[in-house]
């Protein structure tokens, strides 16, 4: 694979992961901005009520046709977070031109699609169409309120919530539910034509195609976004915990407690020299199969139903996640909190840490082998400007010392504690 980057204006450039590995090429435009309360609803109904229709495609069922006749290409938009980032992208498979049966070129029709839905909505009166707003905005109101039914996700969400209060990272990606009902047409029209305007525009394509064939077919589809701007991409990181620990309770009903722990990494973050070891150390801590997480605390101990850690390498944020009885919830983090301290003193075999750095290399090699993946992680290389390239990091996770995981781990600060416990009675 080749990999080719291209300003095409100021706040605006062109990725290409050159490849012949897939039978599909993906092309996807990501609009980036600052991720805040007040616009975070909006920006992102804006793709699901573009996603309705176009003006020359103005229902889903003619959109839908459109991409049927484009081998059965598949259009999606996407709203994700990255760190204090708001990213609202649509992104395109379709098959690479050199499996379409009559030789005919996918790439340029495909983008002239995507190009369609995002600059030429359908209107009604020279904004977006009432029943569109008020349908999506239901849709994303239930897919806010939805998020309580995974409980285990929604304390990993309430965790960070508390963790970063007063921060941009606790905003919701998807905005709150009250906001994206009351959401009128008007006030999603300029929020549009802000969004258009001010953010950051970043094209990714993977497939066969030239870098110089997709670049023009950029230029002929997205003109109207190839303007320059200042758009720049920040992320508060904070080294340290503000003060003692924070605890926070929820109750609901549930049968299974869960238990959430935030730590903040010392300032750690994928642009960091430390960050390898620091990849490590969450493997061997709780990242894989074979951390002291699991081994120890699930498998050993019993007092966890499942128990891993995570870490956000654009915030500097290391997250436990785990599913206890209501009964265990002290032992629970007594014990996870005891491994982490293991880690710390170097009490773990060249065996465990091996197999910490085996997981991570094969990880990264592995997201490879997936063009969303590589799309993805490709596009949070871009914003934050990563230093290390994917080969790179590979070879430096290779390389890490047990004294470097160490050291990592002792720069790992407990910041907040988050119980979802069962309701009295």
């Amino acid at each position: 694979m080749q990999q080719h980057w291209k300003r095409l204006a100021d706040g605006v450039e062109l990725a290409v992961n050159q490849t012949e590995k897939f039978k599909t090429g993906l092309l996807t435009v990501t609009l980036t901005v600052p991720l805040r309360e007040e616009t975070a609803s909006a920006f992102a109904l804006v793709p699901e009520v573009l996603s309705r229709g176009s003006a020359r495609y103005p229902d889903m069922e003619k959109l839908s046709a459109a991409a049927d006749s484009l081998y059965g290409a598949s259009l999606a938009p996407a709203v994700r977070q990255r760190g204090e980032s708001q990213c609202v992208s649509f992104l395109c498979s379709a098959i690479d031109d050199r499996f379409a049966l009559d030789g005919s070129a996918v790439l340029e029709p495909a983008a002239g699609l995507m190009g369609e839905i995002l600059l030429n909505p359908c209107l009604e009166d020279g904004v977006f169409r009432r029943d569109y707003v008020e349908m999506e905005g239901a849709n994303l109101a239930d897919r806010i309120r939805g998020r309580m039914n995974d409980k285990r996700g929604w304390a990993m969400f309430r965790l960070l919530q508390e963790m970063c209060a007063g921060e941009a990272y606790a905003v919701d990606k998807l905005g709150s539910a009250d906001r994206a009902l009351a959401m009128t047409p008007e006030a999603l029209w300029t929020a549009y034509r802000s969004l258009l305007s001010q953010a950051r525009v970043t094209f990714i394509y993977g497939g066969g195609a030239d870098p110089e064939r997709v670049e023009d077919a950029v230029r002929r589809s997205f003109a109207p976004l190839l303007s320059g701007r200042s758009a720049p991409v920040d992320c508060l990181v904070k080294a340290e915990p503000d003060g003692p620990v924070r605890r926070v309770s929820d109750a609901m009903d549930v049968t299974q407690g869960k238990l959430a722990l935030g730590f903040r990494t010392g300032g750690i973050t994928m642009g960091s020299e430390d960050y390898p070891a620091l990849l490590v150390c969450n493997a061997l801590y709780g990242g894989s199969a074979n951390s002291k997480l699991f081994v120890n605390v699930r498998e050993k101990m019993s007092l966890c139903y499942y128990a891993s850690s995570v870490l956000d390498k654009v915030k500097g944020l290391m997250a436990v996640s785990s599913g206890v009885e209501f009964s265990q919830f002290d032992r629970a983090q007594e014990a996870i909190l005891d491994q982490l301290e293991a880690v710390k003193r170097g009490d773990f075999t060249r065996q465990e840490l091996t197999a910490a750095g085996r997981n991570v290399s094969n990880s990264l090699r592995g997201r490879l082998d997936s063009q969303s993946q590589m799309e993805d992680n490709r596009l949070t290389f871009l914003l934050f400007h990563a230093a290390q390239g994917r080969e790179e990091l590979i070879r430096a996770v290779e390389a890490v010392t047990a004294d470097q995981v160490v050291e990592a781990a002792r720069r790992l600060k407990l910041d907040t504690v988050y119980r979802l416990t069962g309701k009295e009675g």
